[in-house]
This record gives C-alpha cells, sequence and structure tokens, in this order.
C-alpha cells in the first residue's frame, strides 16, 4: 500500500502539467503543489521535525493546509489539525496533551489566540501564513528549502494524523489515523463513487474536520482530478463558484446545502455540470435531498466520523429511491441493543463496526480505548436500523451529543462552563430540532436567584472565550428545578420533549 506522500509522486508523473488546485484565484499544478509539498517536507525535517514527531496546524481552508497533510505524510510526522473555531483554552489543551508539536503553523489571523496560548505551552518553532498578497513567513519558509523528494520510511500502520473530537467528560480526545485507515477510506469511497480526472471538486467544508479530507479531497488527488478550495463558505459565493468554474461534484454539510437551496427563490443557477452533491456532518433534511434530485443533482449521504472516516455512503443511483438512507455499510458491521446482542432487521440498535478504516486508537488515552470497545468492535454511538436490502438509517445517537451544522458539541462540556455562572444553579443542555442547522444547542437552567435578570445575550457573553461559538447556547429557558431520575440525572428526554412550546 502506497501513503499518499507516495500517491503524490506518482500522479506528477501521470498529471504533472495539469491543474490540482485552484485557491484565491491561482492554478497550481501537480507539478507545483508537489514542489511546494516537498520544500515545506525537507523544511520540517531541518528544523528537526522527524517520524511521529507533531506538526500542529491552524489555518483556514487553504493551500497551505493541503501541502501541511501532504509534507507531514512524506516526512512520516503526524498532521495535527486544529479547529479553528476553538477557544484559548481549548487550543492550549490539544497543542499541551502529551508534548508540545514539534512546530505550530498558522495563519496571521489567529496570531493574537495563538499568542496567548503559546504563553502556556511553549512551541519551539513557528510558521505563520499570511493572508495577504505578500505572502507572509510560511512563503519564505519554502522559499529557502528544496525540493528535492524527502528520504524518509513510512508505512502503513504510522498514524498519519490526530483530529481532536470532544469527549462527553468536557476533555478533547485525539483519534489516530493510520495511512491505512486513510488510504482503504479513500479505495472504499472510489469503490462506491468512481472519480475521473475530469471531475472537478469544490472544497468548501472544513480542512480540520475528517470529512473535509476524506469525502472528495485526497480521493480527487487520487484520480488527478481538480479541487478548488473556498476559503470560508459564503452561499452566494459558493453557489456563483459551482456554476462560473463547472464544478462536478462536491460535499457540503447539510446547513450549507440547505443555504444555497434557499438562494434558488432569488436566482436560477446553473448547476448543470455538477454529476452529485455529497452531505454528511449530520442527518440531512428529506426536503433537501428532493429539492437537489429534483434539480437533476442526485444529493447523496456518507456516514463517517473521526474514528472511522468512511462507514457507509449512498450510491448515486439510489440518492432519490432511499432517501433518508446512508447506503451500505463499506466496513464489517453488527447493530446491538443494550445487552451487545444483535437485533432483528428492522430494530434500532447501536452501530459497532471493525475494519481497516477504523483508527488505531485515541492519543494517550487507554481507558477511553477500552470504553470504546466491544471485544474487537469499536462502539459507534449511532442508533440505527437495517432495512431488508441493507441499507443503513441514522436515528439517533446513544449518548447525547448535538449535531448543530456539521459540528458536534457535548452537553457535558457546555454544561461544565454555564455551570460556573454566578447566578446558575444547574442547567442540562440538549439539542433541539433546527431547519438550517441541524440541531440548535439550547440551554435549560435553573437560576440561584429569580429575582436576577439573566438574558440569552448575557449567558453568551459568559461563554465567549471559554468555549467555541457553536457551542455556546443559541435557546435559553428556565425551570425552577431540572426534573431527574432517582439517581440524580437529569431527565433531557423530558426536556426535549417540551422544549418545542417553551424556548426564549
Amino acid at each position: 500500500m502506497a501513503t499518499i506522500g507516495e500517491w503524490m509522486k506518482r500522479r506528477v508523473q501521470a498529471s504533472g502539467k495539469k491543474t490540482a488546485v485552484d485557491y484565491n484565484g491561482r492554478q497550481f499544478t501537480y507539478e507545483e503543489v508537489n514542489s511546494r509539498v516537498n520544500r515545506l517536507a525537507n523544511g520540517l525535517i531541518g528544523l528537526g521535525v522527524d517520524k511521529g514527531d507533531r506538526v500542529a496546524f491552524m489555518l483556514t481552508n487553504s493551500i497551505e493546509m493541503v501541502e501541511g497533510l501532504l509534507a507531514c505524510a512524506k516526512v512520516g510526522a503526524i498532521y495535527l489539525p486544529i479547529n479553528c473555531r476553538l477557544s484559548a483554552s481549548e487550543v492550549e489543551y490539544i497543542l499541551s496533551d502529551g508534548a508540545p508539536p514539534k512546530a505550530l503553523i498558522y495563519c496571521d489571523h489567529f496570531a493574537p489566540l495563538i499568542d496567548t496560548v503559546l504563553s502556556h505551552v511553549p512551541v519551539k518553532n513557528l510558521i505563520q501564513a499570511s493572508r495577504s498578497t505578500k505572502g507572509g513567513s510560511y512563503e519564505g519558509f519554502l522559499a529557502a528549502s528544496h525540493d528535492a523528494e524527502p528520504d524518509r520510511a513510512v508505512e502503513e500502520d504510522d498514524i498519519q494524523l490526530i483530529m481532536y473530537t470532544s469527549g462527553t467528560t468536557g476533555f478533547p480526545k485525539g483519534a489516530m489515523l493510520s495511512h491505512g485507515n486513510v488510504y482503504w477510506s479513500m479505495v472504499e469511497y472510489l469503490k462506491t463513487e468512481p472519480l475521473h480526472e475530469t471531475d472537478i471538486a469544490l472544497t468548501v467544508a472544513p480542512l480540520f474536520h475528517i470529512a473535509a479530507i476524506i469525502i472528495l479531497t485526497l480521493p480527487l488527488f487520487y484520480t488527478g482530478g481538480k479541487i478548488i478550495i473556498a476559503n470560508k463558505f459564503d452561499p452566494v459565493a459558493i453557489a456563483n463558484t459551482l456554476e462560473k468554474e463547472k464544478v462536478t461534484c462536491t460535499f457540503m454539510v447539510p446547513c450549507m446545502w440547505f443555504d444555497v437551496m434557499q438562494l434558488f427563490n432569488e436566482k436560477k443557477y446553473d448547476f448543470s455540470a455538477m454529476r452529485f452533491g455529497i452531505s454528511a456532518g449530520a442527518p440531512c433534511p428529506p426536503e433537501v435531498i428532493d429539492f437537489y434530485n429534483a434539480k437533476g443533482i442526485p444529493l447523496t449521504q456518507v456516514l463517517g466520523m473521526t474514528e472511522s472516516p468512511l462507514i457507509s455512503m449512498l450510491k448515486i443511483e439510489d440518492a432519490a429511491r432511499k432517501n433518508g438512507s446512508v447506503g451500505k455499510p463499506a466496513v464489517e458491521y453488527r447493530v446491538l441493543d443494550l445487552d451487545n446482542r444483535d437485533v432483528p432487521q428492522g430494530e434500532v440498535g447501536e452501530l459497532v463496526i471493525r475494519g481497516p478504516m477504523v483508527i488505531k486508537g485515541y492519543w494517550r488515552r487507554p481507558e477511553v480505548n477500552e470504553q470504546a470497545m466491544f471485544e474487537d468492535w469499536f462502539r459507534t454511538g449511532d442508533l440505527v436500523t437495517v432495512d431488508p436490502e441493507g441499507y443503513l438509517y441514522v436515528v439517533g445517537r446513544k449518548k447525547e451529543m448535538i449535531i448543530t451544522g456539521g459540528e458536534n458539541v457535548y452537553p457535558t462540556e457546555v454544561e461544565q462552563v454555564i455551570g460556573k455562572h454566578p447566578n446558575i444553579k444547574e442547567v442540562a443542555i440538549i439539542g433541539v430540532p433546527d431547519a438550517r442547522w441541524g440541531e440548535s444547542v439550547k440551554a435549560v437552567a435553573v437560576l440561584k436567584d429569580a429575582a436576577k435578570s439573566l438574558t440569552l445575550e448575557d449567558l453568551r457573553a459568559f461563554c465567549e472565550g471559554k468555549l467555541a461559538h457553536y457551542k455556546i447556547p443559541k435557546i435559553l429557558e428556565f425551570m425552577t428545578a431540572l426534573p431527574r431520575n432517582p439517581m440524580g440525572k437529569a431527565l433531557k428526554g423530558a426536556l426535549r420533549e417540551r422544549s418545542s412550546s417553551r424556548s426564549v
């Protein structure tokens, strides 16, 4: 099996002069991308970065994000992308988990936050990428290096990247994905939906999430297609790009598809070049899927997670017939009840999986690794049903994770922050349905002193800087006491049932 560093070398031989990446209007051929990747890789080696060392990246979608992933793969270093929406304390935790990374590459936009973090976490090697036309120290770093292929032996079982996912205890945990995990996820993806050299994909979902990497971006590199990188999501700009650049395929989370759909009420866009669209990160509303299918754009769903980038994908030809399904599993799977027994077909149970796409484990978390497994099966936490044809349908989460706009929010993490408010006696965080975001974060709180008012704006201001923006509640409701079971646990199911008519 070749690593993605090897893929790049081979693709240059076949498609060297062909455009690989379009970023900010600049076209990069496969030869140019590979040269820049090698310069970055050799520059990192010159800083003392070796096999197994972590290199952190705090960047918005950019050519640097893609180059960083490929360069780390060639060095054998561990690519560590950081969610740009996190607060300083959250970034500090990730960078200090175990030991600081050997290098940190970050966008100048995040310089104030990074300065705060670095006062607590000493990272020796810093490289700043500028969003100005001057390029910044990143371009200077590449120019000072050389573009010979790095002489490093990288194996299938070596860790390629670590992606942090929030934990139910409130502490993030790093999922370790090997080169093999990434390779086999890509292979299974291409078996489900072949891509071609003529394909043009738009990458707009954040590249600090595994889905944006595995769905289309890496597979397009493998097959020799063209990738257009959007720095941020703006629905009008994205719709214009899809039309103007004749994009053939793209992946977006449901709320993005929803926002683009809304634009059709104002203008008739020509998306005739698009062969298909992909939705993942959260359940996509059936009406959104129906809308695009009616426009001649099969919108298919993918089920994956940080711990297994590809679990299943619905084929294009099934997009309308199996609306709501995430397709047939690409992994070995079982569906278990609470007693770890297989459920009959059609009944709800937890999806457990195994196969070459499933992670090696969590970074420095042996106890979490043990909890995540049932015998040699990985617990996904997804509650699913399987129809008579073998198609999966996700019906919910075993735990109470909230998915808002494709981002995962764990209630405990938010409750820990809000619980420190001087006038909060107790609080429960739940997810409530939202037509645009899938779910919105809602806080149900009991005040210590009901005579002292607390508005949603006050609460959001209190959370500012302590939580990523998408984790801060959008809805606030007050109660005199939270409903609890005999063990003292808040009955969140009861709270969700009453939330539709009692929200502020």
